[in-house]
């Protein structure tokens, strides 16, 4: 009773989706993954629902399928051909997480007890998980990138404090060389002093040398004035 109703729609979606297929690979995969959850959730819980449907809906059309596909399971899901996580641009995941937002705060303050029905309809239902699970995976590689980008920021971080650390090394190195230029040139400072006062020593030496040799030199000239005077008395004696 399942296959009466699930088949027909199914090869409906499927031979739409085959024709739509060069338009939109992304409408190809997720109509066949509803298709499939729709079917698989319907065997399981739709039974009474499957056969009022059958006989209203499904006795003409239905029959041929069913001969073939009584004791099978649903269609099976083709090789799809995308990868996951899906390729798309950064807008349409941006618009994906504020949808998947709006339906949590839709759905998150309704209280559901187990026993009552659910407000809302089983495909419904399915669109929203199928929807919660493609944006999970949607947004795995955004939180490998956020990761990456992460340890990035962290490198950059360690990357600048290594340089500020290696530019205040630098800094203290040139305050080192500066405080050394400072004492070197204070000891040439010190040295320039330390010769000038040599060489005032030395004039003052020599000062004091020149002045000793004009007192020997007026010494002398005194004792030859002395011999001379003596040697005048001595001749105007001897002609007395």
């Amino acid at each position: 009773m399942l296959q009466l109703i699930c088949l027909p729609c199914v090869l409906l979606i499927r031979q739409t989706l085959l024709k739509q297929k060069a338009k939109s690979r992304y409408c190809y995969c997720f109509g066949y993954s509803y298709c499939y959850c729709y079917c698989y959730c319907c065997r399981c819980r739709c039974h009474c629902h499957c056969r009022c449907h059958c006989r209203c809906h499904c006795r003409c059309h239905c029959r041929c399928h069913c001969r073939c596909h009584c004791r099978c399971l649903p269609l099976p899901l083709p090789c799809l051909p995308l990868p996951l996580p899906l390729p798309l641009p950064l807008p349409v995941l941006l618009l994906l997480l504020l949808l998947l937002i709006v339906l949590l705060l839709l759905l998150l303050p309704l209280p559901l007890p187990p026993p009552l029905p659910l407000p809302l309809p089983l495909p419904l239902l399915l669109l929203l998980l199928l929807l919660i699970v493609l944006l999970l995976l949607l947004l795995l590689p955004l939180l490998l990138l956020l990761l990456v980008l992460l340890l990035l920021l962290l490198l950059l971080l360690i990357r600048l404090l290594l340089l500020l650390l290696l530019l205040l090394l630098l800094l203290l190195l040139l305050l080192l060389l500066l405080l050394l230029l400072l004492l070197l040139m204070l000891l040439l400072l010190l040295l320039i002093l330390l010769l000038i006062l040599l060489l005032l020593l030395l004039l003052l030496l020599l000062l004091l040398l020149l002045l000793l040799l004009i007192i020997i030199i007026l010494l002398l000239l005194l004792f030859q004035l002395l011999l001379a005077i003596l040697h005048n008395l001595f001749l105007n004696v001897s002609f007395c």
